[in-house]
């Protein structure tokens, strides 16, 4: 009777270590990947623009390159231009020096530093905002964030090298999150944030389901989100804004409450050195 054989024993192989963690890329170098992640994203607007030809969000004229506001209707929006307040960034209309106060700021303390935005909330602006917000015209961000990057030509802003910004967003509780279907503020900051070359941390995060604000007076809003926003765990785990400037995007700035209450959380719990806020709309 012959021997009955064994089984060839199994030699282990001795895998690389990304053999082993598939789920680990190797990561090329920062310049690659942002030129490769620059590619693909072009390669991406040229395909959505042949299934979905874009048009301007504003006079409907067909546009290219992924691009929903066209050329003319970006130049007609009422940009807040100089004079306008240097903590808040109201307009102020009269021939007053450029780094004057409005009679809302003067003789107040705020925890953010100043606050700029790109153009009034009216007419074409608020109509964008709308179809962006309510209407859920998500694709919009890009727009918004091409818009804001204008705010750079501010030399308080531009000044800032070392060490760099850190963008932050308004948060929106994850009741109303889930019902919008997405954080307005975080989809701006994300894409100024990439344009900019730039960290974008959820370094807040809502903690009250709070009342509409744009329902309120000042008094209210400010009563209203008094505690309605802390630090995310995250952000007190690894503390991405201790001892940064930050830049606090939302999407309107009308009483300033909002941004008042995150630049408290931001420097008194999370230890940032400054915080300036950007909006798109000036209400």
């Amino acid at each position: 009777r012959p021997e009955a054989s064994l089984p060839p024993r199994r030699v282990p192989n001795r895998m690389t270590e990304q053999e082993s963690h598939p789920e680990r890329p190797n990561l090329p170098a920062t310049g690659n990947a942002r030129s490769q992640s620059n590619s693909l994203r072009s390669l991406l607007a040229r395909w959505l623009d042949f299934l979905y030809p874009p048009s301007c969000i504003l006079c409907r004229v067909p546009l290219k390159k992924g691009r929903y506001l066209c050329q003319s209707c970006c130049e007609d929006l009422p940009r807040i231009e100089q004079p306008y307040c240097m903590k808040c960034g109201e307009n102020i209309e009269g021939l007053v020096p450029e780094d004057v106060l409005c009679t809302h700021c003067r003789g107040v303390d705020s925890f953010f530093d100043f606050a700029r935005s790109v153009t009034s909330a009216e007419g074409p602006a608020n109509e964008i905002m709308h179809a962006y917000k309510y209407g859920r015209q998500i694709h919009l961000h890009r727009e918004l964030a091409l818009l804001m990057e204008e705010l750079w030509s501010d030399p308080r802003l531009s000044v800032q090298k070392n060490p760099p910004w850190v963008v932050v967003p308004v948060p929106l509780h994850w009741r109303r999150e889930r019902w919008r279907w997405f954080n307005q503020s975080y989809e701006i900051a994300k894409t100024l944030a990439q344009q900019c070359n730039l960290s974008c941390q959820k370094a807040l995060r809502r903690t009250r389901n709070t009342s509409q604000q744009a329902l309120l007076d000042r008094g209210h809003r400010l009563a209203n989100l008094q505690g309605a926003f802390q630090l995310s765990p995250r952000e007190r785990r690894l503390e991405t804004t201790r001892d940064k400037p930050v830049l606090l995007i939302d999407d309107v700035f009308t009483t300033g409450s909002t941004a008042e209450e995150c630049a408290r959380v931001l420097k008194e719990e999370g230890g940032a050195e400054k915080v300036v806020v950007l909006t798109v709309l000036r209400g």
